[in-house]
């Protein structure tokens, strides 16, 4: 597999007195490079494909493309979907805040497609994922293999009848009803371990904690939400984009001190 990046064009246009811009960057992934590649910028040979990465190379239409090998990110973002995952925004402030590494022992639940598991499993020693629906671990299964995730072991059971793994450092629940998870939780959950809980709505966020805030095993940190906002920067022009991502849940952080 090759990742085609068009690089960007400008052009100064002295009549309109400003640069225009001619191409965009764009991103392909091409599968197979044992043929030619059609785009809609001109095809690629199936020659200039098997070139080293990071070369230049041109369609039939002059266009021009950097080659790269795809790396782990690259193939994260082609994962097949049967439902939302969580965002990398999200999923990178879970890692980063419960300070997981190379020897960490994660569980997480409502596996979907595998997003947040496969991501955690790229940083981790090990991953295990429950999920009751069975195309979702079907589909879990799927990508996990494809990234070559050997660590990662998807389960399909309700992690409500209990977790087989102990002395977990890290919970993390994409769960509409989180709190009826907590007594699993605390039997595999190490002391000084993390829940992580993701929830879209502010109700379901408060039920949860709530529930936590009764549990003397339980300290709950912080409750927080992540705004995503991506900047133009072009010469002189800054500013922000009218995109970017806005909220897509809210994260819980609750540490087991007993």
């Amino acid at each position: 597999m090759r990742l085609l990046i068009l690089k960007p064009k400008k052009k100064f246009v002295k009549e309109l007195d400003r640069e225009v811009v001619l191409a965009k960057l764009k991103k392909m992934y091409v599968d197979d490079i044992s043929k030619d590649f059609s785009t809609k910028y001109g095809i690629i040979s199936k020659k200039d494909l098997k070139k080293k990465s990071g070369s230049v190379v041109k369609s039939s239409m002059g266009k021009e493309f950097v080659i790269l090998d795809p790396d782990f990110i690259d193939l994260y973002k082609r994962i097949k979907r049967t439902s939302q995952i969580m965002t990398l925004k999200d999923i990178g402030y879970i890692a980063a805040a419960a300070g997981i590494n190379k020897k960490s022992k994660v569980v997480d639940a409502g596996t979907g497609p595998g997003g947040n598991a496969i991501y955690l499993a790229h940083i981790c020693k090990e991953v295990y994922s429950y999920d009751i629906n069975e195309e979702n671990v079907n589909v879990a299964r799927e990508n996990a293999k494809a990234l070559g995730m050997k660590n990662l072991k998807i389960r399909n059971k309700s992690i409500f009848s209990g977790i087989e793994e102990k002395d977990i450092d890290l919970v993390v629940l994409d769960l509409p009803t989180p709190w009826n998870a907590v007594k699993s939780v605390e039997k595999s959950l190490k002391t000084g371990g993390y829940l992580v809980v993701y929830n879209p709505q502010i109700t379901q966020t408060a039920e949860f904690v709530n529930t936590i805030s009764e549990n003397k095993k339980f300290i709950h940190e912080k409750t927080t939400e992540l705004i995503e906002r991506n900047w133009k920067i072009d010469g002189k022009v800054v500013r922000p984009r009218s995109g970017g991502i806005g909220h897509t849940g809210f994260l819980s952080f609750v540490r087991k001190v007993q």
